[in-house]
């Protein structure tokens, strides 16, 4: 068992299992509704856009969380401004964001001759750089998140299946739809210093994804996706710790395999279709233009 233990008992190695942690609860959390309600598209725009702002954080010494909080408040108001300016679709409003803000980030990153480090630490995350400040940060960010789950938990769930009736039950889908956006920012800001811009996606939708295939209700496809993203953490520093690979793409990749496996295994069991049906949409379309 020295193979699963001693990894463990050096300090950064601990500190990236914590951090990692954290950051597949509060990933699971906020992608559970990701995946509900059709939302892959927005969570990729952000942890693309905030290359932008964590660039320039980082060559004027603030805090990057700062900065790619920033940036991701660009994109958020961004996509809104389009639609109803430009009045384009939702999917073609945040695609051009998405480009736009990647581009930019490349820019700014270019005009830095010593920005390689870094930037490799922004796209891919550092999660063995894991400070005692980040898992504050972390351990803060999730007790928001569950706290804003929790309070509009009702409103997320009428909003998924049918806006109009939400808004009868004076359910403020509007409000909904704002406080959802927010917490996948949250997500993508708190959670890139561990698996970076490139592959936070992969934290925030996979472990919701793999949990989807058994559970029926959100609340327990976001207590076993947060198992999924945990184990996935675990499995994913042991690989890199082994075989000398990247620690966030590692991690990244066995949560994406975790899919795979889940619906292998999930296909494998004689269980019912219709008893891991979900009562929730499997996968509402876009929030609709004034929703």
């Amino acid at each position: 068992m020295t193979w699963l233990t001693d990894p463990f008992s050096v300090d950064f190695m601990l500190r990236a299992l914590i951090g990692g942690g954290l950051a597949a609860v509060l990933c699971a959390v906020v992608g559970t509704w990701v995946v509900v309600r059709g939302m892959a598209f927005l969570g990729e725009a952000l942890s693309h856009g905030v290359l932008p702002g964590v660039a320039v954080a980082t060559m004027t010494g603030i805090p990057a969380v700062i900065g790619a909080a920033i940036s991701a408040g660009v994109v958020v108001f961004g996509v809104g401004a389009l639609r109803r300016r430009a009045r384009l679709s939702y999917d073609t409003s945040i695609g051009l964001l998405f480009v736009g803000m990647l581009a930019l980030g490349v820019i700014i990153v270019s005009g830095s001759r010593s920005f390689a480090t870094d930037v490799t630490a922004i796209l891919f995350g550092d999660v063995l750089a894991v400070t005692r400040a980040d898992l504050a940060g972390l351990g803060a960010a999730v007790f928001v998140a569950l706290a804003l789950a929790a309070a509009f938990h009702r409103a997320f769930t009428a909003t998924a299946f049918d806006v109009r009736k939400a808004a009868t039950l004076g359910l403020r889908p509007r409000l909904a739809e704002v406080v959802l956006i927010a917490l996948v920012t949250l997500a993508v800001v708190a959670s890139y210093r561990a698996v970076g811009t490139l592959l936070v996606v992969g934290l925030l939708l996979a472990p919701a994804a793999a949990a989807r295939v058994w559970t029926r209700h959100v609340v327990s496809t976001m207590a076993l996706g947060a198992g999924f993203g945990c184990a996935a953490v675990l499995v994913g520093l042991l690989v890199s710790w082994h075989a000398g690979t990247a620690a966030g793409a590692s991690i990244a990749v066995v949560a994406v395999v975790s899919v795979a496996l889940s619906r292998a295994v999930a296909a494998a069991v004689p269980t019912s279709a219709a008893a891991r049906r979900p009562t929730t949409p499997p996968s509402a379309a876009p929030p609709r233009e004034g929703a």
